[in-house]
């Protein structure tokens, strides 16, 4: 009998330890195959495989960054995840956008990637989050202040970008647009600025939960008072990165990105000869760009709507698109610009479209802090009209 249990324990240890470390030992794994299989010449293969691996140690840096986001709370939590999976998205797209100087063509695929970030985030994550959480709870409760402050920004920053985009379908120069881009960034820069002291020191009650269904409080009391959830606790505890202090975390995200940016250089010029020969066009491009990068993202909301936690989804899905506009834009235009290579804010009619009309979708979704898996399976048919047109746009 003890030699039974002990080989138990031993599966359960490692049962655990796979769970909890798979990510970083396929994505390391992925990473080091890719580079090998790009020197080979193998470029469809390493391609998948710098997919691969960036998508496996977003999800470390997801991780890592839940943990900080644990002990900082909202909404300080959601901002560490958001700002995190923003930062793999800037480095994903700087590094495809250095392929400009052999191929111009580049430079609209990274543009469809800024505006896909957005459409994936507040169609695929929202949409699967509270689609998933809506079939649970039938029906979830969130603070509609959080939807309404996170909309207007929105909507304020998707105007913006209309500008650059106006002036380019007129008579102007390209030294013109290019100005307005400038401008529009500095100002999109500020915003961001102004919108950090309003979540983090001004408003904070704007983004905190307001109401949790029976069902939830019911859950949290029942797992207080087990056992089981004192031995689950337990074994989260030996999780490596529990133990680091906020220092040593932050470290570890800047690894794993230090890592992330190998595989993006070989997902970059690898990706882009393979989408030249397939002839994939830059909005297919994009959201495949958007698609590995906010991955990490889509499985912490999905988790967070299935424990009811769906104000954390709206935080995580409005956040994340908040910044991808305000932070990633303005930063993206800087390094193009350090690097030689002129990045403008003209996007195309059917991304401007999709972005504002992806904002009032979520206006009309959220606005009355409750969700249902309708509004969810909304999200996700909005989402794949996207993609159909992208395909042949």
């Amino acid at each position: 009998m003890q030699d039974d249990s002990g080989d138990q324990n031993s599966n359960n240890n490692l049962k655990d330890f796979i769970q909890d470390y798979w990510d970083i030992f396929v994505g390391i794994s992925a990473v080091l195959l890719a580079l090998f299989l790009h020197k080979s010449g193998f470029g469809l293969s390493a391609t998948i495989f710098a997919a691969i691996g960036i998508g496996a140690l977003s999800i470390t840096v997801s991780e890592i960054a839940e943990i900080l986001s644990e002990r900082w709370q909202e909404p300080y939590g959601s901002f560490v995840l958001t700002f995190s999976a923003v930062i793999v998205e800037i480095v994903l797209l700087y590094i495809i956008l250095l392929q400009a100087f052999t191929n111009p063509d580049v430079v609209n695929t990274v543009k469809g990637g800024i505006i896909s970030a957005v459409i994936v985030d507040m169609n695929v994550l929202l949409g699967l989050a509270v689609f998933l959480g809506g079939l649970k709870f039938i029906e979830q409760e969130h603070n509609k202040e959080t939807s309404s402050a996170y909309t207007t920004i929105l909507f304020v920053t998707g105007i913006a970008l209309l500008v650059p985009s106006l002036l380019s379908q007129s008579n102007h120069s390209k030294e013109v647009i290019e100005e307005a881009s400038i401008v529009i960034a500095a100002l999109l820069m500020l915003f961001y600025v102004i919108i950090v002291v309003f979540q983090t020191k001004t408003h904070t009650h704007f983004f905190k939960q307001t109401a949790r269904s029976r069902i939830f409080r019911l859950k949290r009391k029942l797992k207080r008072t087990s056992a089981d959830s004192v031995e689950q606790s337990n074994t989260e505890d030996d999780y490596i990165f529990e133990k680091f202090n906020n220092y040593g975390l932050i470290a570890s995200i800047f690894v794993s990105i230090a890592i992330i940016a190998l595989g993006a250089e070989v997902f970059a010029s690898d990706g882009v000869k393979i989408a030249s020969e397939y002839g994939i066009s830059a909005g297919i491009s994009g959201l495949i760009i958007a698609i590995v990068s906010v991955s990490p993202e889509i499985m912490t909301a999905i988790k967070a709507a299935k424990n009811d936690e769906i104000q954390r989804v709206v935080n995580i899905a409005m956040g994340a698109s908040t910044v991808s506009i305000l932070l990633t834009v303005p930063i993206l235009m800087m390094l193009a610009y350090a690097s030689g290579i002129r990045l403008t804010l003209a996007f195309n009619p059917l991304e401007i479209g999709a972005l504002i009309l992806t904002i009032i979708l979520a206006w009309k979704t959220t606005d009355e802090g409750q969700t249902n898996y309708f509004e969810g399976i909304s999200h996700l048919m909005f989402f794949m009209a996207f993609a159909i047109i992208a395909a042949y746009y």
